[in-house]
């Protein structure tokens, strides 16, 4: 036990106390206790079975290329028309008229696109900041209608 004492200083009466120091050590011992626990099962977690230096090495782990259905598929709404983005490949579709977008040609596209990669279901679209809402929203249709239903939308506008 600790043990305080003040030694009766400027006529006061003497106060002598002892802190209980037996509660804080049982509970730093069980603080200590489940420290120790969870940085075991941390480490526990990340131990690959098999992956030992001494052990045969799986031919199965080469790394494969990514299935098709990872490749981007973004689609850009210009002020000149559409620009499609798939992987490295850039398609441009241009407006029918001067203040006319081409949304039958998107579709084709990208229907023919989908026929590539008929996994493939996401798709980013993105629109410059001084076009209309409205036409972010007929590239949105378009995609829907071409079989891309998981569509983001990029903010920042078309580059």
């Amino acid at each position: 036990m600790a043990s305080v004492d003040d030694g009766g200083s400027r006529g006061k009466r003497a106060s002598n106390f002892e802190v209980n120091l037996v509660p804080f050590i049982d509970l730093m011992s069980v603080l200590i206790t489940f420290l120790l626990i969870t940085a075991v099962w941390t480490q526990v977690s990340m131990i690959k079975l098999g992956s030992s230096l001494y052990s045969k090495q799986n031919t199965d782990d080469v790394d494969k290329p990514p299935p098709k259905a990872e490749v981007p598929l973004r689609v850009d709404v210009k002020d000149a028309g559409h620009r499609i983005i798939i992987g490295t490949k850039t398609i441009e579709v241009p407006k029918k008229n001067a203040n006319e977008y081409d949304r039958e040609q998107l579709v084709a596209r990208l229907m023919e696109i989908k026929q590539v990669y008929p996994e493939k279901v996401d798709a980013v679209i993105t629109v410059e900041e001084h076009l209309k809402y409205d036409f972010l929203i007929q590239g949105m249709d378009a995609l829907l209608e071409a079989g891309f239903p998981a569509i983001s939308v990029a903010t920042g506008g078309a580059k």
